[in-house]
């Protein structure tokens, strides 16, 4: 009976997003130009994520300035980068720039991000918890007074009244604990490298939290990636696809979460051979029903990857996420492609 609540509620709220931060890197003024056609064509969300790669609210701020309609996602900020009053300011400020359209996504991300940052990675759930009330306070304008273990802030005050004060708040999350977390205080989930059945798993903890919470179950955003790689060469997509699949199986969590998607011996198999001959010696250990038993689509068109992507909206998905993992050196291009090439 969830199952089928679940697709109805899917097909009638379904929202696709792009991301520009897969398998290559992209100047941020051809981000901006090629964020302008995704409005263009009808996509309801541009995310950019945080790594070691460009600031997300510095790029999202100009896409902001130089669109109307699109949102604007973070997929993900980690909470280790800058403290929670910081974080408010600046979702507050995007927020009114662009009117209104900017999605928070954030994460406690891994030990080695927490490193970069001269920070400790524990307690994930009450950090995370503690990090975004300190935003929210901050981003509403209102006096802060947080009374908080990990984060506790008194006395901060905007010398603004914010135009948009409410702030849309997704958590990254895959496990049990996190995603009933983000069921009963955050306005959605973001789930990465995860398949239908993981999906529908994740669907269940965020609604079961949030009616816990005494909140609509089928109020909260599940947005999902699957990433694609499209060539008029299916074998050339699929190697690109294996590219990507490699840093997910030597990553902490998400190696787990391979295994637990009945890769386990695969994925083994890959950080072994990683240990023994590096990084090409584990993506050579790929194999072709890992790309298409995981979130990767191997096509040879846009319209094959909305096709393709039905099991997740099935699962329960409410946004798809696609970052488009361009299979040459020009990938500026191929997202220009990818992007007129998709139907919506």
């Amino acid at each position: 009976m969830a199952a089928r609540a679940g697709r109805g509620l899917s097909s009638a709220r379904m929202k696709f997003d792009v991301e520009l931060d897969s398998g290559a890197f992209y100047p941020a003024s051809a981000i901006v130009e090629l964020a302008e056609l995704a409005e263009e064509r009808g996509f309801d969300a541009i995310w950019k994520g945080e790594s070691n790669s460009t600031d997300p609210i510095v790029l999202l701020s100009a896409i902001a300035a130089r669109t109307k309609t699109i949102k604007l996602g973070t997929a993900i900020y980690h909470v280790y980068g800058r403290t929670p009053v910081t974080m408010g300011v600046q979702a507050a400020t995007l927020n009114d720039v662009s009117d209104g359209r900017f999605l928070l996504g954030l994460g406690v991300a891994n030990r080695t991000i927490a490193l970069w940052h001269q920070g400790t990675f524990d307690r994930p759930l009450r950090r995370i918890r503690e990090y975004v009330e300190v935003v929210r306070a901050v981003s509403s304008g209102e006096k802060v007074e947080v009374a908080g273990e990990l984060y506790p802030t008194s006395g901060f005050k905007l010398s603004w009244r914010p135009r948009h004060p409410t702030l849309t708040i997704y958590y990254a999350g895959l496990g049990d604990r996190m995603t009933r977390l983000a069921g009963k205080i955050a306005d959605g989930v973001i789930v990465n490298m995860a398949d239908p059945a993981t999906v529908r798993r994740i669907v269940e903890n965020v609604r079961a939290g949030a009616a816990e919470a005494g909140r609509d179950p089928g109020a909260i955003e599940i947005a999902v990636k699957v990433r694609c790689a499209i060539n008029d060469d299916r074998a050339v997509a699929k190697r690109k696809l294996k590219q990507v699949l490699t840093f997910y199986n030597l990553a902490d969590h998400y190696k787990d979460l391979v295994a637990s998607m009945g890769f386990a011996a695969e994925s083994q198999r890959i950080r072994d051979a990683y240990a023994a001959g590096g990084f090409k010696a584990a993506m050579a250990e790929v194999t072709d029903g890992m790309v298409d038993g995981l979130p990767t689509i191997a096509a040879t068109s846009a319209a094959e990857v909305r096709e393709r992507v039905r099991p997740w909206i099935d699962a329960g998905a409410t946004r798809l996420i696609i970052p488009p993992v361009p299979c040459t050196d020009e990938p500026v291009h191929e997202a220009r492609g990818f992007l007129r090439g998709w139907q919506t």
